[in-house]
């Protein structure tokens, strides 16, 4: 989940609604610069952080009893692996895509080295099965990691102030990719979207509590915190 510290307490952004509003940004791709296997890309960026579901995983909450930020966790074999099976019952090439996201968010994790040969062990079998080629996977991985980029950026608030730029990332087309906050929406340079503004939303929660005693507590005030919809103005100018 993605915590944000805000003086009516903690913001809370679970990982699927993060995952949705990336989705909801790569929809927007301009046409004429989608990948091949467009709708498997959809599929897999907005499903890329399904596994992780708070009301069922941890760990939850830190040593002082605070919500763990999504920054704080660990690599998580069991988790990867069901993210894997479940994509592969869908898409190989879904699962080809997860397994680049893995690789892309553990790969300095000595605990996820064994694992992520093994993903290398049967990519090229994949990649055949999935009647692709390395090219376009990568291409496809290209712009789910700039939708989880920006995603990411949006939903911990990190917007720069009085129009200062930030790089969001790179995209299918290698170019890098900037936003900078001005009046009420999000402007993007250079412009890689099909029409000139769009709006995406989210769901947050806030708990006013700053320490839990356990995860099953923090999972109750979670539930029934009241539910938020922030909605973000994203333009061309």
């Amino acid at each position: 989940m993605i915590v944000n510290y805000t003086e009516k307490g903690w913001e809370i952004i679970t990982q699927r609604a993060h995952g949705l509003l990336a989705g909801q940004i790569c929809a927007r791709w301009e046409i004429s610069d989608q990948p091949s296997r467009w709708v498997e890309t959809l599929i897999a960026t907005t499903e890329h952080d399904d596994v992780f579901n708070e009301l069922q995983l941890g760990p939850l909450l830190t040593k002082a009893g605070g919500p763990v930020d999504f920054k704080m966790t660990c690599f998580n074999e069991q988790a990867c692996r069901h993210m894997i099976e479940m994509a592969l019952s869908k898409s190989t090439f879904i699962a080809l895509l997860f397994a680049r996201h893995i690789g892309f968010t553990h790969g300095n994790d000595p605990a996820a080295k064994i694992y992520l040969a093994e993903l290398k062990k049967v990519e090229a079998k994949w990649i055949k099965n999935a009647d692709t080629n390395t090219t376009e996977v990568n291409r496809a991985y290209e712009l789910l990691e700039f939708c989880d980029a920006f995603s990411l950026l949006i939903c911990q608030n990190q917007l720069p102030p009085e129009e200062r730029k930030l790089e969001i990332s790179r995209g299918p087309s290698g170019k890098s990719y900037q936003f900078f906050q001005k009046e009420n929406r999000l402007i993007v340079v250079p412009w890689p979207f099909e029409t000139e503004n769009f709006n995406v939303m989210y769901e947050s929660r806030t708990l006013k509590d700053i320490r839990f005693r356990n995860e099953t507590g923090f999972r109750k005030a979670l539930q029934n915190a009241k539910v938020e919809m922030k909605k973000i103005d994203i333009s061309s100018r």
